[in-house]
């Protein structure tokens, strides 16, 4: 100021007190070590016996208090230098914020946030009392809401994550066999990352709202609509991360080529009964407790505008939810038929059944087939709930018999001494037991036990009637298809719960095997029940040896 009113030039002293103004905003610039270190609780336990003048709040307070100053005596200096300066103070602003931005992209509670805007809104306000014309405080809050939205989108990516990290576990264990109920214990898990998860994230949001700092008293109702929408593009993101870990994807697949391919082929059958569930879970009990948390503490907004309809629509989601909880069981269902098909097409297209020989015990495919029933139970015994016991038992009003030994062949009681005529009788049976028993097939799967396992057996017996319709048998291979359809009977007739159904496809089976064989004569019932005998002894024998 001397040297002005000596009419020195200070041109370049001026540039040079502007560039030293300049250098000192590195210094003042937020560090992330800075941000981990902040908190809006001064009480919290990890700063306890710390000096308040080490707190980093405190210092980059004071730091910036001196810039301010400075800011304030070069003004007085140089009284045309308002652009310059609130270019300065912007920058430092503008910085602060994006900084944040990739603070709150990490794993960060609504506390740390809130230390970190605190910090920032009290540069905002040393800023704004020496350049008022700048308007600091409208600039900031712009700044603001993208920060904001962006601790809203990183919060919610996170929880997605929990939830797929719980519903991967079970994928690891179940493949590994490391925990008998490993998808019960998967399921368990995913239901509360989900759940609680939800809860816990609504809780850390309410802190924004109840928190009186200028800045988010101002930002409120986008805070509420930010939260609204984020959970309704949560809940759509996790619908679509549902599909890619089930392999039906098919947009994914199609982007990664072979390789989406083969992820599809690695998903576990257990993993998609998984999903099944747990979207029947969202459906029916996550998003009703989540709307009434939204409506309790999460009202009002607007920002977006009445135009836009609401920014949360339960009703949406739990139709998605409900939609991909249906095609999850379908999907579950085929994977294990799919399964089981493959077993029964090698059984059927690897002997020349033209030549077979005299059926001498039950075929070994028997027991792979059961095995497979099996692994189908103990998947859905963890998941899924029982349903209401209802057999469908025949009953002699359609024309059949409760016998374990019924079958069409017998109840013609066919002669030995005329082929022809006994295929005429069978095929004159069948048709009028097409007519008369009217059974119904193929239901619509339900969400317990008893449905999805009597459905893959239904679609199992389907596939073996088509397998055996694209044969031709001679006496004998005819024979050992009678002979293990019979031992089929009781084991599968006690896994489901329409044995009505059961007993008319596995009879269509013989059916079927029958038109298909150039001598069909039944093996004779004492035979059939020798053999029978014999194969339950022999397994009763493997079950002691085992254990």
């Amino acid at each position: 100021m001397l040297l002005k009113q000596l009419d020195y030039p200070v041109d370049s002293l001026k540039a040079k007190l502007l560039e030293k103004l300049e250098q000192s905003l590195g210094d003042l610039q937020l560090k992330t070590d800075e941000l981990n270190n902040v908190s809006m609780d001064p009480n919290d336990p990890s700063k306890l016996g710390k000096v308040l003048d080490s707190d980093p709040a405190t210092i980059h307070e004071a730091s910036v208090r001196e810039f301010a100053e400075a800011i304030r005596a070069y003004r007085v200096i140089f009284p045309d230098s308002e652009k310059q300066l609130i270019k300065l103070a912007r920058d430092l602003i503008t910085t602060h914020f994006e900084t944040t931005e990739q603070y709150v992209k990490g794993r960060i509670c609504a506390a740390d946030l809130l230390g970190v805007l605190r910090m920032i809104w009290t540069d905002v306000l040393l800023m704004d009392e020496v350049l008022t014309e700048a308007v600091f405080p409208d600039f900031s809050l712009e700044a603001a809401q993208i920060t904001l939205q962006q601790y809203v989108t990183s919060t919610f990516l996170h929880l997605r994550q929990d939830i797929s990290d719980a519903l991967l576990k079970v994928h690891v264990r179940h493949k590994d066999g490391e925990e008998e109920n490993s998808l019960q214990v998967g399921l368990e898990a995913s239901k509360k990352a989900v759940l609680q998860g939800s809860m816990d994230i609504l809780l850390d949001f309410r802190q924004l709202l109840d928190d009186n700092l200028e800045l988010l008293v101002k930002l409120r109702d986008l805070v509420i609509d930010s939260v609204q929408e984020g959970f309704q593009d949560f809940f759509r993101s996790l619908d679509d991360h549902f599909l890619m870990l089930s392999g039906r994807n098919n947009s994914s697949t199609q982007d990664q080529g072979a390789a989406g391919g083969t992820v599809a082929e690695k998903v576990l059958a257990g993993l998609v009964l998984v999903l099944a569930q747990l979207s029947v879970f969202i459906e029916q009990t996550a998003i009703p407790r989540i709307t009434e948390e939204i409506a309790t503490s999460f009202s009002g907004g607007g920002v977006r505008g009445y135009e836009n309809g609401p920014a949360f629509v339960p009703g949406e989601i739990c139709r998605s939810f409900r939609s991909a909880g249906e095609k999850f069981l379908h999907h579950y269902v085929n994977m294990r038929t799919q399964r089981i098909s493959v077993l029964l097409r090698k059984r059927f297209t690897t002997p020349n059944w033209v030549k077979h020989k005299e059926p001498r015990e039950v075929h070994m495919f028997v027991d792979l087939f059961l095995q497979e029933l099996e692994a189908v139970g103990t998947e859905v015994k963890q998941i899924l709930p029982q349903g209401l016991i209802r057999k469908h038992r025949r009953s002699d009003s359609n024309g059949s018999t409760a016998s374990s030994r019924s079958n069409p062949l017998r109840e013609d009681k066919m002669s030995r001494s005329n082929t022809q005529k006994a295929r005429s009788q069978l095929l004159e049976t069948h048709l009028a037991k097409l007519f008369k028993q009217k059974v119904e097939i193929f239901t619509k799967v339900e969400y317990t036990q008893e449905s999805v396992v009597t459905t893959v057996v239904k679609l199992c017996l389907k596939s073996l009637q088509e397998f055996v319709r694209l044969q031709t048998f001679n006496r004998s291979g005819f024979q050992q298809i009678q002979l293990d359809i019979q031992f089929l009977r009781n084991p599968v007739k006690q896994a489901v719960q329409d044995e009505a159904a059961i007993d008319f496809l596995l009879d269509e089976v013989i059916v079927a095997a029958s038109e298909r064989c150039l001598d069909p004569v039944p093996l004779e019932p004492p035979i059939l029940d020798k053999l029978i005998q014999a194969k339950l002894a022999k397994s009763r024998e493997d079950k002691s040896f085992s254990s």
